[in-house]
């Protein structure tokens, strides 16, 4: 089960993680560290993904993300570091490590005048063939059923998309890289793709996103890393990032009476003033004392309620940078 708080997904209940836990570690990347010339792009790059987590890998132009989720799935040899894929050392056994993961990089290439179905097929067998009953389910997963006859290039570009993730999970990997995979699509195709992504996440799934689309990583990762000039500068719960700099947005009849007495409440970091409301900042636990504080000086409130930052406005704050495509 999951709940939205602040327009981040958190998980209702502690049971999903154990930050402690190796076991539960799926992937485990430690000073993972690429050069090009003089240029280092990835620079000791450590970051931790959590079984049955949807974790955001985010970035400004140049960064280094792309390097990096090439060098995870074996495309592009690093200069130093250690990367574990499900207990397995994926850089001195690569195929055991990413027997069990599955990978779209973009927009997914298939055979245009074949059928989805058929593509599906081409795929299975260059992993050795796969039964049509697991050929349904994943299309059935995806919402292609009664499309899987139809020739992909008919498909929209949400369909294709769907029929990537599709050709990804066809051999049931516990770990699921996905780049950009909201790229380029209309509202509709964006939507499809998110409860595509929450329904995998409810069945357990581990997916690492990529994408430019902060809202979008903010309605379905559970955790995020920030990159920037190859360094890895946050890995964080998104919930914990958007509380930060969270403020109590306050309407009362008298506001410069007010902001005097609230200035002397030792609770109350700071209050601003904008327009006829007061900006508060204080802990968010703190609600209910804050009215009795007002009450007590015969204060009238007008509103009271808390005002988040959205992933946005928190990655511009330390990047500097518009999330532009990445």
């Amino acid at each position: 089960m999951t709940a939205t708080i602040g327009g981040a997904r958190t998980m209702a209940g502690a049971a999903r993680h154990d930050a402690g836990a190796a076991s539960d570690l799926v992937l485990r990347v430690t000073g993972l560290t690429k050069r090009y010339g003089a240029r280092t792009v990835v620079d000791g790059l450590d970051l931790e993904v959590r079984r049955g987590e949807v974790f955001g890998f985010l970035g400004p132009n140049g960064a280094g993300k792309t390097t990096a989720m090439a060098m995870i799935l074996g495309l592009v040899a690093p200069h130093a570091g250690q990367i574990e894929i499900l207990g397995h050392d994926a850089l001195a056994d690569r195929e055991a490590a990413l027997r069990r993961v599955g990978a779209i990089v973009e927009t997914p290439t298939y055979y245009p005048y074949l059928s989805g179905l058929d593509n599906l097929r081409v795929l299975a067998l260059a992993r050795g063939g796969a039964p049509q009953g697991r050929l349904d389910e994943v299309l059935r997963l995806v919402g292609l059923k009664g499309r899987e006859r139809d020739r992909f290039g008919s498909y929209s570009l949400g369909m294709k998309q769907r029929l990537g993730i599709a050709g990804a999970l066809l051999h049931e990997p516990e770990l699921l890289i996905l780049d950009e995979p909201s790229n380029g699509l209309d509202p509709a195709g964006m939507v499809e793709i998110r409860e595509l992504i929450l329904r995998l996440a409810h069945d357990g799934r581990t997916i690492v996103l990529c994408s430019h689309l902060l809202a979008e990583v903010q309605q379905v990762c559970d955790r995020v890393l920030i990159l920037a000039g190859g360094r890895a500068i946050v890995q964080s719960e998104v919930a914990t990032l958007l509380s930060q700099g969270a403020q109590t947005v306050l309407r009362v009849d008298d506001p410069t009476r007010a902001a005097g007495i609230l200035r002397g409440v030792a609770w109350i970091e700071e209050v601003a003033r904008e327009g006829d409301a007061l900006l508060l900042t204080m802990p968010p636990d703190r609600q209910f004392a804050l009215g009795q504080v007002l009450s007590e000086h015969g204060l009238i409130v007008g509103e009271m309620r808390r005002e988040e930052r959205d992933l946005e406005s928190y990655f511009l704050s330390i990047t500097g940078d518009a999330p532009a495509p990445l």
